[in-house]
């Protein structure tokens, strides 16, 4: 595919993802998220052949107009969008998949100062929320959701979501339909607590039934 085309999907991607935007000069001028992509793909052509100081340039070029830090090191796939985008980080050794959503304030950052895969890799059609920190050579499988905030430092399985500080599995992430409410995805230790009173109270009701029929 062209760079031509791969431009034209880009912004296609905005339309899909953002249902305010309202035409193609508008995507196209407003849309820091898009304008970060566009550089950090010249900017990764770059990296692969080993023209890493210029690279860096445009990638820090592209951070002063965008307020997106994207490594030219890192490599994303087809159809990845950045909603509003201020704050993004993406580090050197990440991996994005096709068909990505991310909000603002994501980082996706390493935890060693040793050379080598230290960054996050996300599987296809993941979405992640607003100020969520994704740290380490971690795996988010496809399909799987982050919570607006979470902190993850684990592997997330493939259409699973996650929430809280640190991140635990919330529920299941429905294939057929994009759900774009990931701040209210609840809270799994609320919820395993609220689970075992409903068993005590259950408890305590089969016990009185018991006592009274035998008084």
């Amino acid at each position: 595919m062209s760079l031509f085309q791969l431009m034209r999907e880009d912004v296609q991607t905005v339309f899909h993802n953002d249902p305010a935007a309202r035409s193609i000069l508008e995507v196209m001028t407003c849309y820091p998220g898009l304008h970060a992509i566009w550089w950090h793909r010249v900017a990764h052509g770059l990296y692969r052949i080993r023209c890493c100081f210029l690279a860096r340039m445009l990638s820090n070029i592209s951070r002063f107009f965008t307020h997106i830090e994207i490594h030219p090191g890192a490599s994303i796939g087809r159809r990845f969008f950045i909603d509003h985008g201020c704050g993004v980080v993406i580090g050197e050794t990440t991996e994005i998949a096709d068909d990505v959503l991310i909000y603002q304030g994501v980082v996706l950052g390493g935890t060693t100062l040793e050379k080598g895969k230290r960054h996050p890799s996300i599987g296809c059609h993941v979405v992640i929320g607003a100020g969520a920190i994704l740290l380490g050579n971690i795996n988010i499988g496809s399909g799987a959701r982050i919570g607006a905030g979470s902190v993850v430092i684990s592997n997330v399985p493939a259409e699973k979501t996650v929430v809280g500080v640190p991140a635990r599995i919330a529920g299941q992430r429905e294939p057929e339909h994009l759900d774009l409410n990931h701040g209210n995805l609840g809270d799994p230790v609320i919820e395993n607590i609220q689970f075992l009173i409903n068993e005590y109270r259950q408890i305590r009701r089969e016990l009185d039934e018991i006592a009274n029929s035998s008084s």
